[in-house]
């Protein structure tokens, strides 16, 4: 049983002090070689270490004195702190040439078991061998990225990278740098989100050392992830230049894997510009490319699962161009991919991002809330901040949809907060958008224009214009609670549809169609109205059980001309 930590308080140096030298001197060799291999020990690597001792003997003569314990089958110091005094207690000198000992020996008992790398790195910096400490610190770094430990990973490369620095400028340090800035690359994304300047900074210095190694495949990674930064940071055409390299690298070495990852890219950066049809055109292409045996791991070396997020993209390209139901098919594959891939960081952006917004696309409130509650406990768990924040906006959407009205606008307001705070403008530009929608919903017009402006403010900044329509939409519903001319919130809801025909919208046409058949209802124009929403509706050939079809099913009945009661004779 551990010792609790109050036993040690006060006085802890003359506590651990005399435990230890009640240690027999014929057991303290070995104690400290158990202390330099770690607090958990290694029964295997000790008998090779000290193959005269009488390892069971040994261990019951430590346990006697309370610095050793059994758990089941396996032994460790009571508490780490008995280990930390064997190890101090060893002379100076000595340190190198024992944690050299131990390394060898459990590069001996192990000479492929990944789970000690770490250790190796570990023990390997002490002996004062860098080469093997660097090579073992990538390892682990490697490990912590499969295991999700993010901030592990990164605590690993970074070491590993610092110890480059001791070297000479050469062609071959440059080299392997540049494969250490790549696997830094990923937990960096995970633990800070894509848009962070850290991001940036690892990648655009990956660029650079392939200039300066030449030709070489590591510039596909390089530049993919500088993509990935420039789309969620909002300069999506700086992301299309990149994108459209990518694409071309991957043609060049004609490799499904490139392919796969090119199509991916230009998908998602299409979609953010409004461009639809070649959104679901590249999302579809990368789709019939995944392979789940081949490209599984593509998860840890890009950031998340290819297919998650394709499947993400075209379930959005869908709904917008006027496919529900095949949106929602979607939205269901990648859902069940996302968990069978066993990547938290995969599973939160299903989750917080397609889970979410595909739902309330369809006016399915109580769904939305499920899945932003899995996200956020999930992003809390793993710490990931843009799904936490997305997340968070989502759940107060369906909060304040359900009634919950002040709490759910406050749950708005902080995922934004959190979304800001990692630079990812893409997502902001969402949120911003189902924010002023709810402002909105609860007679607070003023605060909901503010919050428009301030999306199409970034619309301009950045040039996302998947969302352009309903922004136009939404600001003549908000001007009009403020009893603005008609004619102004009338030109509002025709540049919503005109932008909307120019993407092909067709939803996003529907729902702008409905705003401005509902003006001109009031207007007194019922047959301008209802030749305006029947020629959108009729163009839908599937979602009729979705929250706008149904809406707009239901003002065409209104809008239906009388028919005159007939007089008996």
């Amino acid at each position: 049983m551990a010792l609790p930590e109050r036993v040690f308080a006060g006085g802890v140096q003359e506590v651990v002090q005399r435990r230890l030298n009640r240690v027999p001197m014929r057991a303290r060799p070995l104690l400290r070689l158990a202390a330099v291999a770690g607090r958990e020990l290694d029964l295997d690597v000790l008998r090779v270490l000290s193959p005269e001792v009488d390892l069971d003997a040994w261990l019951h003569t430590c346990a006697d004195v309370a610095v050793l314990e059994a758990e089941g089958e396996r032994w460790r110091f009571t508490h780490h702190k008995l280990r930390q005094g064997a190890l101090d207690a060893l002379p100076e000198a000595a340190r190198p040439r024992l944690h050299r000992q131990v390394a060898e020996t459990i590069e001996t008992v192990y000479p492929d078991a990944p789970e000690q790398v770490a250790t190796l790195a570990h023990l390997w910096g002490v002996a004062g061998e860098m080469d093997k400490e660097r090579h073992y610190a990538r390892l682990a770094g490697e490990q912590a990225v499969r295991h999700s430990a993010n901030i592990e990973a990164i605590g690993h490369f970074e070491r590993a990278l610092a110890l480059l620095e001791t070297l000479p400028h050469t062609p071959e340090r440059a080299e392997q740098e540049l494969t250490l800035q790549i696997d830094l690359g990923v937990p960096v994304i995970l633990t800070k989100g894509h848009a962070a300047p850290e991001v940036e900074r690892v990648y655009s210095r990956a660029r650079e050392l392939c200039r300066q190694v030449g030709e070489t495949p590591q510039l596909f990674p390089a530049l993919y992830g500088l993509c990935t930064f420039y789309v969620m940071r909002g300069k999506l055409q700086t992301a299309r230049e990149l994108a459209e390299q990518i694409m071309h690298l991957a043609q060049t070495a004609q490799d499904p894997a490139l392919l796969l990852e090119a199509h991916r890219r230009l998908g998602a950066t299409f979609y953010h510009l409004g461009e639809l049809a070649s959104a679901r055109r590249h999302t579809e292409q990368a789709i019939a490319l995944y392979d789940p045996r081949q490209h599984r791991s593509h998860a840890f070396l890009y950031g998340h699962g290819p297919a998650v997020s394709c499947l993400s993209y075209a379930a959005f390209a869908l709904w917008l161009l006027g496919y529900p139901d095949q949106a929602l098919k979607r939205t269901h594959e990648l859902l069940t991919l996302a968990q069978e891939l066993s990547h938290p960081f995969s599973l939160g952006y299903a989750l917080a991002i397609a889970g979410t917004q595909l739902h309330q696309f369809r006016g399915e409130v109580q769904t939305v809330r499920e899945w932003a509650e899995a996200a956020i406990a999930l992003s809390t768990e793993h710490g990931f901040p843009l799904w936490l924040g997305m997340g968070t906006v989502m759940r107060g959407w369906a909060l304040a949809e359900q009634g919950q009205v002040e709490e759910g606008i406050a749950q708005m307001h902080e995922g934004l907060v959190t979304l800001q705070a990692t630079g990812a403008k893409m997502l902001r530009l969402y949120s911003l958008l189902s924010l002023a929608e709810t402002y909105g919903k609860v007679g607070q017009a003023a605060e909901g224009l503010h919050l428009v402006a301030e999306a199409l403010a970034a619309v301009d900044e950045t040039g996302q214009r998947c969302w352009w329509p309903d922004l136009y939409r939404l600001k003549g519903e908000l001007l009009l609670m403020q009893g603005e001319a008609e004619t102004i919130v009338e030109a509002c809801f025709q540049q919503a549809i005109e932008v909307a025909r120019r993407q092909s919208a067709k939803s996003l046409e529907l729902r702008a169609a409905m705003s401005l058949g509902r003006l001109w209802r009031k207007q007194g124009k019922r047959k301008e109205a209802r030749e305006l929403l029947q020629g959108i509706y009729g163009w839908f050939t599937e979602g009729f059980d979705t929250a706008d079809l149904k809406e707009a099913k239901a003002l065409l009945d209104e809008l239906l001309p009388s028919t005159p009661k007939r007089r008996d004779a």
